[in-house]
């Protein structure tokens, strides 16, 4: 399978750099598939787990949070506020953030703060799930 150059840089920094054979990323409609010779396309990525295989590898995963992706002349660039792996993910941290974020919504306070506890449950939920997602290798 042909390669092209990724990109993948989340706040603290570099995430990934280098050669791609694949790369599937969670947008609003279900998930993107990118590979050599992809269009130019500038796209929300969404909460999710993105799944990417370099050169002669096996797939890779990591939880993503809202960031964007951008194709353009056979090179990929993802910007994502967090990216982590699983082996990075503290499964009890995670429900605990989580059971703080259902209290939260719970109580009926402004909705304000019912939409960021919603997405604080969601991210969470998301971490646990692509902490699963290796365990169960």
């Amino acid at each position: 399978m042909k390669a092209f150059n990724g990109r993948i840089l989340k706040a603290e920094g570099p995430f990934y750099q280098g050669p791609l054979e694949s790369l599937i990323i969670p947008y609003r409609d279900g998930f993107l598939g990118i590979q050599a010779g992809h269009s130019n396309m500038i796209c929300a990525i969404v909460p999710g787990q993105m799944t990417w295989r370099v050169p002669g590898g096996q797939n890779q995963y990591a939880a993503v949070s809202h960031g964007f992706v951008k194709c353009e002349d056979g090179e990929v660039l993802i910007l994502c506020e967090t990216i982590e792996r699983p082996e990075e993910i503290d499964a009890n941290r995670a429900r605990q953030e989580q059971a703080r974020a259902k209290e939260i919504m719970l109580q009926k306070k402004s909705i304000q703060e019912y939409r960021l506890a919603e997405l604080e449950f969601a991210r969470t939920a998301n971490r646990l799930k692509v902490k699963h997602h290796q365990a169960g290798k």
